[in-house]
């Protein structure tokens, strides 16, 4: 079954549902009019530049290209988690960028290596977009766990210092404020697994049906996704946490910023 090409008279009439929430938005004074309409306009202009990169990154599928592909991703996804969040870029850059890196290549060898199994594993097809979506995924829940966590600990300074100050270690007395962080992280991301094409076909198993992939096919592929992306971004998000501590704190335990 051939997918239906959507033409650029038609992507125009799609453009149009914009007026609705814009509407609205102006019509409450959100101040986000502006932003919508500017984050639409980059999206789409990424998303071309992107869909023309990329039918040459599959049709040279280099082992190195695509590695150096990946890389730039994670060098973009962690500045806009800490753009996101406000923290300062220069400490804690390489935190979140090594927490991406190892929680990506653990997931990648393992999926792709041992459930997957492309004749190779960095292939262009199955690295990149498997990669991306990842990616996208440990992002939304690292802004979600710093901003909790940091958060936390400039509201509720002085529990910190209390129990900092009553003998627990730094880690001891962390621990409260990364609980906090890991539910509030990913309560939405086990609510969205429970309901599951129940509410809402996902994105993966609906983009292979359109694709042209059968649906037996596309739902196996959208579970494993699930999980793998569920892994990677508790790993991604424990490793952040962990790594930024050390950047975040003396040895005394005061926070430096």
């Amino acid at each position: 079954m051939e997918t239906i090409n959507i033409g650029y008279g038609h992507m125009a009439l799609g453009f149009l549902l914009l007026i609705i929430p814009t509407y609205f938005l102006y019509r409450y004074r959100t101040g986000l009019v502006k932003d919508t309409l500017w984050a639409a306009l980059r999206m789409t202009v990424q998303l071309f530049f992107i869909g023309f990169y990329l039918e040459y990154l599959f049709l040279w599928d280099s082992v190195w290209i695509n590695l150096l592909w990946v890389l730039f991703m994670i060098v973009i996804a962690s500045s806009t988690v800490l753009k996101r969040t406000k923290l300062p870029l220069k400490m804690l850059f390489m935190a979140v960028s090594v927490a991406f890196l190892v929680s990506l290549l653990i997931i990648d060898l393992y999926f792709l290596g041992l459930v997957v199994r492309p004749e190779k594993i960095f292939t262009a097809r199955y690295f990149i977009p498997i990669s991306g979506m990842i990616l996208g995924n440990m992002l939304s829940a690292n802004v979600i766990a710093l901003n909790s966590f940091y958060g936390s600990l400039n509201r509720e300074r002085q529990l910190y210092l209390y129990l900092l100050g009553n003998g627990a270690s730094p880690g001891e007395s962390l621990a409260p404020f990364m609980r906090e962080a890991l539910i509030k992280s990913f309560n939405p991301t086990i609510a969205s697994m429970a309901v599951m094409g129940l509410i809402a076909l996902p994105g993966t198993m609906t983009g292979q049906i359109l694709g042209g992939s059968s649906p037996s096919v596309a739902i196996k592929y959208q579970i494993l996704l699930m999980i793998a992306i569920f892994a990677s971004s508790l790993i991604s998000v424990l490793l952040t946490l962990w790594i930024s501590r050390r950047k975040s704190f003396d040895r005394y335990g005061m926070m430096l910023f």
